[in-house]
């Protein structure tokens, strides 16, 4: 396997963390931060928007992870790289939306 691989997984587990909350807010009919509000990442989109950003995240993921290289949920490397990705991205919007959403005590 080569090494691009495995960045391919880990940018395709942080897109796939960032589809979770626009997806989410957006069939819930919420309005949330998406890079298309005024300010950018500040403003709050339209669910519409969200659901939108959210898909292409999605699809991003899909062909990071899924059509680069042969991915298998059985190799662990390719499994820890995802999750890494994944996790990394996980933490840095629970920073940056928390502070907008009250999740953040400091």
């Amino acid at each position: 396997m080569y090494w691009y691989h495995y960045l391919a997984y880990f940018f395709g587990g942080a897109f796939l963390s960032n589809s979770l909350p626009h997806l989410i807010n957006g069939v819930s009919g919420r309005s949330f931060q998406s890079p298309f509000a005024k300010p950018p990442g500040k403003g709050l989109s339209s669910s519409t928007v969200n659901v939108l950003w959210g898909f292409f995240n999605l699809a991003v993921a899909y062909l990071l992870v899924l059509r680069v290289g042969v991915f298998s949920f059985y190799d662990i490397p390719q499994l820890l790289t995802l999750s890494a990705g994944f996790l990394l991205m996980s933490v840095m919007l629970a920073r940056s939306f928390g502070r907008y959403h009250g999740g953040m005590l400091d």
